[in-house]
């Protein structure tokens, strides 16, 4: 049995959920899970884990500088443990941009930081326009638009495959 703490940052939510589920799935694994938002972070010990995972959200193409400082913070303890990273983003609803090596964010993304995660995964996330403000559900329909995506302002739109978070749960699971 590990001890596997998940850390993630989330804008809307669907980053969140998907930890949930990972962690859902790693302890059907006999494995001990402590999920943990990145604003909690400085109350947490990442040295007690043994195994670390790091998920981050898109919003306007980058990830949370708060995800970027925790790394850069902590990156040799990332580096001595088995750890994993992925990314949330709806331009992984395409499925030529679905996959780690595929996905442009999550390639920018691993350019910019130093640390070299093991485990990569990348999942499609959620469009949800009757609860963004209103600024935010002009430039996401704008955005989703020129991508040739939902538009409609009333929409809500999941687009994770929860098999694929399922799978890589059981890849966390056997670092």
């Amino acid at each position: 049995m590990s001890k596997i703490l998940i850390i993630y940052s989330t804008t809307d939510g669907q980053t969140r959920k998907i930890c949930h589920r990972l962690q859902q799935v790693i302890e059907q694994q006999a494995h001990q899970v402590t999920t943990v938002s990145i604003q909690d972070e400085p109350q947490i010990d990442v040295a007690a884990f043994d195994k670390i995972v790091i998920g981050a959200s898109i919003r306007y193409g980058k990830h949370s500088p708060q995800i970027v400082n925790f790394i850069e913070k902590n990156r040799l303890l990332l580096e001595r443990k088995p750890n994993a990273f992925f990314s949330v983003n709806v331009v992984a609803r395409k499925p030529e941009k679905s996959k780690p090596e595929q996905n442009p964010y999550l390639q920018k993304f691993l350019k910019r930081i130093s640390w070299k995660p093991r485990e990569l995964a990348v999942f499609a996330g959620k469009i949800d326009y009757p609860s963004y403000r209103f600024i935010d559900r002009f430039m996401i329909r704008l955005i989703m638009w020129m991508t040739k995506g939902p538009t409609d302002p009333k929409a809500v739109v999941e687009f994770t495959n929860w098999d694929q978070v399922d799978s890589f749960g059981r890849v966390i699971s056997e670092m």
